[in-house]
């Protein structure tokens, strides 16, 4: 083979290799890029992920380091519960009772039982508002099984503060939720029934005054997410829950 063809030949090898390095190297690179984003997709909390008590315990962690700097007298009112209760500006509200606030958002009746030796007993409240069932309906829970829960609830309570008064708010009608509110309102009506067979717990229907002529949710009483409450809203549940507390002894 004379030499100007072995060097064309040797180009042309080379070439060849150089372009599938080239594609190995291009592949590879692909392939980390595919790996990188399935991490960085895993690694971010989405909405269909399952909740559990893990994720709240940032929360009440401050709730320890807020009771550490100022520990809140005992015997008072506690309210505990969901977003419904953590947003609500009872000391606006409530200006006479100082109530406590121990509402974390998104949380369901369960996360309240699991925290309860920590943001409930210590406290050791004369009276206990809770307002939960919202989210745990959501979530796919049928009422048998918040009804069960809220009957938890009032046990782990009861074991160690047999005299505390446990008043539940009705889970609320609202907009955005309003294709739940059948199973939502089974729910009321079992844990109607459970109040209505203790002394000790007290059951406040929102869902009828938070109902219009036309048979839906009163807007006005929502913020614009349609869940939460306006201040409107919150004007009719203070209105509501303060009779259950003036009662208290």
């Amino acid at each position: 083979m004379d030499s100007k063809l072995e060097k064309d030949v040797s180009f042309l090898i080379s070439m060849n290799m150089k372009k599938t390095v080239s594609l190995r190297t291009l592949l590879s690179g692909l392939l980390l890029g595919v790996l990188t984003v399935t991490v960085l997709i895993r690694a971010v909390p989405g909405k269909d992920q399952p909740q559990g008590p893990a994720e709240w315990e940032t929360d009440i962690r401050q709730f320890e380091e807020q009771d550490r700097k100022a520990p809140p007298a005992k015997g008072g009112i506690l309210f505990i519960g969901s977003s419904s209760i953590r947003l609500w500006d009872l000391s606006r509200d409530f200006p006479d009772i100082q109530p406590i606030n121990r509402g974390f958002g998104g949380s369901q009746i369960a996360d309240s039982i699991h925290f309860a030796d920590r943001i409930v007993l210590p406290y050791e409240p004369r009276t206990v508002v809770m307002y939960a069932g919202d989210n745990d309906i959501a979530a796919g829970k049928t009422p048998q099984q918040v009804h069960q829960d809220f009957v938890t609830f009032t046990q782990v309570v009861h074991k160690q503060l047999p005299d505390t008064r446990i008043v539940y708010i009705a889970i609320k009608p609202s907009l955005q939720r309003w294709k739940l509110v059948e199973a939502m309102r089974e729910t009321n009506s079992l844990i109607q029934a459970s109040c209505q067979e203790d002394e000790r717990l007290e059951f406040v229907d929102i869902d009828t005054p938070m109902i219009g002529d036309d048979g839906k949710p009163r807007p006005e009483l929502f913020a614009k997410d349609g869940l939460h409450l306006s201040d409107e809203g919150y004007k009719l549940w203070t209105s509501l829950v303060r009779p259950h507390l003036i009662a208290s002894p």
